[in-house]
This record gives C-alpha cells, structure tokens and sequence, in this order.
C-alpha cells in the first residue's frame, strides 16, 4: 500500500468520457487511475497511489468555474489525500485554465497541488501562485516526458517536507513567489560581475530574469482614409445571436468571421457577447458598444472613411494563449491584405 493518496483532476477527453461532445461534463469522480493516471501510478511506484480521478469538461469548468470549484472542493474535503495532481494540460487553453482553477481549491484547502503545462497556457500565468507546474511541450506528445517530470516533482516535494527548492533546481516554471535570503557577496558586487562576464561575452546568469516581448514594427500612417478600405476585427467577443462558431468564452481555440453586408447597426436582436471575461449585460444590450459599427457607418457615409469592409472578424482574448492569438492574426491578417484592405480598427472591452 503506497503511503501517500493523489487526487488526479483531468478534462473528459483524458478522462476518457468523450470529446468536445461531452465539454459541459459537470465534475464527477472514478475510483483509481484514469487515463494518463495509469502512467502516472506507474510513475509514481510504490511511494505513492492516485485513489481518484476527478473529471469536468473543459467548457463547464470555464463557464461555471464557481459551481465547478465548489463541487470539486466537496470532493476533495470527502477524500483522505495528500496531494492534487492535474494534467498535464500541454498547451490546451481551457484545460489548462481548469487545472489552475483545480490548483486554487487546493491551495484553499492546504493541499500540495502539481501539474504540466506549457508555459503559454493562460491557466499557468494565472494560476501559477497555487501550485507546482512543470514545463511541457505544447502538445500530447509531450506526455511521457509530463509524467516523469510530474512524478519527480511529487517525490521531491514529500522528501523536503513541502520545501522543493528554487524552481530551476527543483524542476518546476517559476511561481511568481519572492522571498527574501542572504547572499555572500553584496547587490552590487554580484551586478557588476555579471555586467563584466557580459562585457567579456561570457555566459552569465541573471538573478531577475525579465519576460519576453514582441515588438512590430509601426506601418506608416494611411495616406488618405477617405479613400480607404476599413476592416474592424475584436477580441471582444461580438458575434451573430446563438454565437454559430462556437467561439469558447475563455481561452479561445478559433476566430468568426462574419458579413457586414447591409448592417448598419448592430442590434442586441441580431448580435451579442460570447466574452466570459466582462459583464455582457452593456454589450448584450448594445453590440455597438464594442463593435461601433453604427458609428463606422456615419463615418462610411459622411466620406471620412472610404468604405467598411463587408466582413468583421471576431475571436475571444480572454485567457487565449499566445500561440494561438498569432495564429489568428496571421491568419485574419493574410485574408484581409488578400482583400485590399488598407487599415483595421482592433476593439477590445
């Protein structure tokens, strides 16, 4: 008998219920390992067990993530566990956020919490303070690896008594966490030896590493709007009634791209909100109020633009990986210089 219980929290497509047809799962339990639990028990030897599995679909936790947390917060308070194990989620955003979302109940509870994730996934950045994740590739093939580092971790943090060490050596991504120690040599000295290794084109190692950013270039300005073609794309959610896309509220995995053929305005009967990170009821009540196509079509007619392009794109930003943001882009970009397009206007909430 192992001498250490896991809890494993994965999505119904690991948990081996269905695909996205069963994404509004509302949480439920299975004795034992499930799925890429199997490998994870294999993983984890004899040292330790995982004795439930917790499983939710991807849209219900992300839709409903209160009534999902407090749900699995029952389970876990039912259950006799020493640690929560999640995933890995890879680079699956919705995933990925319900895992955080699992990582916040546990920490709530005093709970040790491990998962894998790329580091892109939205629900690491926003949830790395509750737990230990490691760092995956983006996709399953990944997994493997996943496990092993999961494990490693899981191990390590029972043999320091929940003291694993600075991520680097213990194997996990940074955790946003600062604490204070004291070094031998003094700020300064330390900062002028890594600036003279620098100098001298030696590796170095800097002591507060600083995130990564893209930067594009500006395009010169539009020589004269009033003969230009104007397209409107927004990560604020605007989509026809019923949303026929099916773009997620979180973590979105595609974009829309509607007709804007003969609307003058954007009406709460034509139009709405598929956002779940903003109260819809402003935008529900008046699309216009994120989309101004109302406004585009004054301007459309008074001559100070030449003409709205007959298409809008539409996606979600909230929680949407990096990855798949550029992607998008990229792609709505190609389509829209395709058209002749010579200036977009990007809303956001």
């Amino acid at each position: 008998m192992a001498e250490l219980k896991v809890v494993h929290y994965l999505n119904q497509f690991f948990g081996q219920v269905g695909d996205e047809d069963e994404a509004d799962l509302p949480p439920q339990r299975k004795e034992g390992a499930v799925g890429p639990g199997k490998a994870l028990n294999q993983a984890l030897e004899d040292k330790a067990e995982i004795v439930r599995t917790i499983i939710a679909g991807d849209d219900y936790f992300n839709e409903n993530k209160e009534a999902a947390q407090e749900k699995i917060r029952e389970f876990l308070q039912q259950e006799d566990v020493d640690i929560v194990a999640a995933g890995p989620a890879f680079n699956a955003g919705r995933y990925g956020m319900a895992c955080g979302g699992v990582a916040e109940v546990a920490d709530e509870l005093g709970l040790p919490f491990v998962s894998g994730i790329y580091p892109e996934n939205p629900g690491y950045e926003m949830y790395k303070q509750y737990g230990y994740f490691i760092e995956t590739g983006d996709s399953v093939g990944s997994m493997r690896q996943g496990i092993s580092d999961m494990a490693d971790l899981i191990f390590r943090y029972f043999e320091t008594d929940g003291s694993p060490g600075k991520p680097k050596e213990a194997g996990y991504l940074p955790r946003g966490i600062r604490k204070n120690f004291f070094r031998e040599e003094r700020g300064a000295r330390r900062a002028v030896d890594m600036l003279v290794k620098k100098i001298n084109e030696e590796e170095f190692e800097t002591e507060y590493p600083m995130p990564s950013f893209d930067r594009v270039e500006p395009k010169p300005a539009v020589k004269d709007l009033g003969e230009a073609l104007v397209a409107v794309v927004t990560t604020g959610g605007i989509v026809p009634k019923g949303n026929p896309d099916k773009i997620e509220a979180s973590s979105a995995s595609k974009f829309g791209k509607y007709k804007l053929n003969g609307v003058t305005d954007l009406t709460s009967e034509e139009f709405e909100t598929a956002h779940g990170g903003y109260d819809p009821t402003y935008a529900n009540q008046d699309p216009d109020r994120v989309l101004p196509i109302d406004v585009l079509r004054e301007l459309e007619e008074e001559g100070k633009i030449g003409k709205l392009h007959e298409y809008y794109y539409a996606t979600v930003g909230n929680g949407t990986s990096v990855s798949n943001a550029k992607a998008f882009g990229k792609a709505i970009g190609e389509e829209l210089v395709k058209d002749g397009v010579q200036a977009v206007i990007l809303t956001s909430t």
